[in-house]
């Protein structure tokens, strides 16, 4: 089984390493981890003038050339998991295979937000909870936006939550170890 590994891992400057750990995991469990730095034909991709749009192409043909996906949610720069994860993730729900996904944040997804907002989160008086711009704030004790946690719950994909010290959120491989069984098991 080919698994994409969708993750905001590729802006750390161990990027490599990480990636290396992962897919020792998912040999260990008989998968082949695919990194989204890791090579792949692409001849859009190589006749791309703009880098950016090169790198969206590859990742593109890294998850139609994959059997499954895990996607790490773990809030990235705000309260929310990181935009081109989320895509990524979205993509392969629409491409009918499977996903599950992990985050080292077990605090729900409103708690963060509010925290992310500060003063800024009030209170309306029938206790739901809005921004400074009146705008309601989602409260269903979810992990992040309900699209996002909808979309692994119709697709039968597990959603391993794990609370780990801030300075290990991006290395800790246990939540990830454990999405990657269930996904191994619903295939």
């Amino acid at each position: 089984m080919r698994i994409y590994l969708a993750g905001p891992e590729v802006f750390l400057p161990d990027a490599d390493a990480l990636a290396d750990a992962k897919r020792a995991i998912c040999a260990r469990h008989g998968a082949t981890g695919i990194f989204p730095t890791d090579p792949v034909h692409c001849p859009q991709a190589d006749a791309s003038a703009e880098d950016w749009l090169a790198i969206y192409l590859r990742n593109e043909a890294h998850i139609r050339g994959a059997d499954a996906l895990i996607a790490n949610l773990t809030p990235f720069r705000g309260p929310s998991a990181d935009a081109g994860t989320v895509y990524e993730l979205g993509f392969m729900r629409a491409l009918g295979r499977p996903i599950a996904a992990y985050a080292n944040s077990a605090v729900p997804f409103t708690e963060r937000t509010r925290a992310f907002l500060g003063e800024a989160a009030r209170q309306r008086p029938d206790g739901a909870w809005e921004d400074s711009e009146g705008l309601h704030l989602e409260s269903f004790g979810l992990h992040d936006n309900l699209m996002i946690d909808g979309g692994i719950e119709a697709a039968g994909g597990a959603l391993i939550r794990r609370a780990v010290p801030a300075a290990d959120r991006w290395r800790n491989l246990d939540a990830f170890e454990e999405a990657l069984r269930s996904v191994m098991k619903s295939s």
